[in-house]
């Protein structure tokens, strides 16, 4: 596994800290100023119990207060786990980690919500246990707290995250349910800034009209200043993080706007799954459009597959290669060569094309890309010149359903064998004539994986290595076999095969070397 680059690593942990910082202030804020106001502020004389001093009741607050501690610390560590683990692996993030980055914030409000929830009735039950008189008071303030606390963890977590949202968002597909409507926002923060010191006042007052107990004038006043104080700081912050959230966006698409009228290429940074959001993607789908359109001419008689000439479009057409883990499947018709000899030309053609387009619908419809084609093989590549997070799932299943379509051409047999691993993508040729290909180990295998499965009654064999990095619900189609020498790897492999597929220890036993084809040695060069 890769080393995180070291400005991806700072950005993470950097941000990382400042949201777990800033909910652990926020919940800790929040709790000392329910136990304060009841403590000090409240307008009514504090008996002997819970408020003064009582042992039991403060060492069961201590604890819930360290174990919500360590909820919310936990939560933000959740969180760290998917997001260092796309970081790690590079490329677009799965939709669970794009969820993450997107509501993890939200998410974990919710979090705090039952925190506050659970500890607001611990603590209400230990303040009527000894102070009766407090239970409504108690209540109230616990809830408004909550609402509070809640909707200030949420902009602001939301907010110590953006760079890694919009990182989520340029590399993966947008998707509005990934983050709340502005509107929705907007009402979070007039519940927050406006509503909750609005109910604290009016149960303040009204709690003094309707009951027999008469409020000191300055404790009464003292009371509601300094909820009056609190709340207008909530409720600044709640504004600024509202109003940044839709300013920021706003000045920066037009300050792109101005550039691009000036023939600059510009591209604004998506961090929003909400209405704003839609606007930063549709200017860059526009901008993106408008480049593709100047530059389509010159790239199309360089490259051939609408993946390699949009790459192209992002990363230049120079020679060279990058470091990327990919899934290799390649797939080789048995007999051909004999099949060559007895029948037309025409014939053969025809077969060919047949066999060729089942390859290229199935490798198409799972997200793949078929380098090439050397007489009768073919080689595809899940996870590039695109990067695809789930390459090893899509390259087995495309492996499968391979190995069904081809069952509708009579006569003919097959070996289909599925490789991953880290491999060179890139323009390999010279300034005049160059192709997109991958070269590495994963190949190799591949290539030997299919000849030994043209021995096999399934015809499809897969390393367990790749079986290992797929998806759950793709590992529960495969079973795991015994372990095999292949010609040019010091390493054995174990093989993998579908589970519908009949294989079992005793088939077609592994007995010898295997003739390497011209395509594989050219990838071994």
């Amino acid at each position: 596994m890769k080393l995180i680059p070291g400005s991806l690593s700072r950005t993470l942990s950097v941000r990382w800290v400042m949201y777990a910082l800033s909910m652990m202030v926020a919940n800790g804020a929040g709790a000392a100023f329910v136990f304060s106001f009841i403590r000090y502020v409240l307008p009514t004389t504090p008996g002997p119990g819970l408020i003064v001093e009582s042992k039991v009741s403060e060492l069961a607050l201590a604890v819930y207060l360290g174990f919500s501690g360590v909820v919310i610390l936990g939560t933000s560590i959740v969180i760290l786990r998917y997001l260092l683990r796309w970081y790690v692996r590079g490329g677009p993030p799965t939709k669970r980690e794009q969820f993450v980055a997107m509501r993890g914030p939200l998410l974990q409000a919710f979090v705090h919500l039952l925190l506050w929830a659970v500890g607001g009735v611990l603590f209400v039950v230990l303040v009527g246990r000894e102070m009766p008189e407090l239970v409504a008071a108690t209540f109230v303030t616990v809830f408004l707290a909550a609402v509070v606390v809640f909707g200030l963890s949420y902009l602001v977590g939301e907010q110590a995250m953006r760079p890694i949202a919009a990182k989520a968002l340029a590399l993966g597909v947008f998707d509005r349910r990934f983050a709340p409507s502005v509107r929705l926002r907007m009402s979070l923060g007039w519940v927050t800034g406006t509503l909750v010191p609005a109910v604290g006042i009016t149960f303040l007052s009204a709690t003094q009209l309707s009951t027999p107990h008469m409020y000191a004038p300055r404790s009464f006043a003292w009371a509601v200043l300094i909820v009056s104080v609190v709340m207008m700081m909530a409720a600044l912050l709640t504004t600024m993080l509202l109003a940044g959230q839709v300013s920021t966006p706003l000045r920066e698409l037009t300050k792109s706007v101005t550039d691009a009228h000036q023939g600059d290429d510009v591209q604004v940074d998506v961090y929003d799954g909400s209405e704003v959001g839609l606007l930063q993607v549709g200017f860059n789908r526009m901008m993106a459009d408008s480049a593709e359109r100047r530059v389509l001419r010159q790239l199309f008689g360089q490259h051939v597959g609408e993946d390699v000439a949009r790459q192209a479009l992002q990363f230049g057409t120079e020679l060279g290669g990058e470091t990327r883990f990919v899934a290799v499947l390649f797939v080789d018709l048995v007999g051909s060569t004999k099949a060559a000899s007895t029948m037309q030309p025409a014939e053969v053609v025809a077969m060919l094309n047949q066999f060729f387009n089942i390859v290229i619908g199935v490798v198409k419809r799972h997200g793949g890309f078929v380098n090439k084609f050397v007489g009768d093989e073919a080689l595809a590549v899940f996870g590039a010149p695109l990067y695809r997070a789930d390459a090893p799932t899509a390259a087995l299943s495309a492996a499968r359903e391979l190995r069904a379509e081809l069952d509708s051409m009579p006569g003919v047999r097959v070996g289909i064998g599925v490789s991953s691993g880290t491999v060179v993508a890139g323009n390999i040729g010279s300034a005049e004539r160059f192709e997109y290909t991958v070269i590495g180990d994963p190949v190799n295998e591949a290539a030997r994986l299919t000849e030994l499965a043209k021995k096999r009654p399934g015809n499809v064999l897969a390393s367990s290595f790749t079986v290992y990095y797929a998806s759950e619900e793709e590992q529960e189609q495969w079973e795991l076999g015994e372990l095999v020498g292949l010609r040019g790897r010091t390493r054995l492999t174990q093989l993998a095969w579908p589970r519908n597929s009949q294989f079992g220890p005793g088939h077609d036993e592994f007995d010898g070397p295997m003739d390497s084809s011209s395509f594989s040695d050219a990838q071994m060069r």
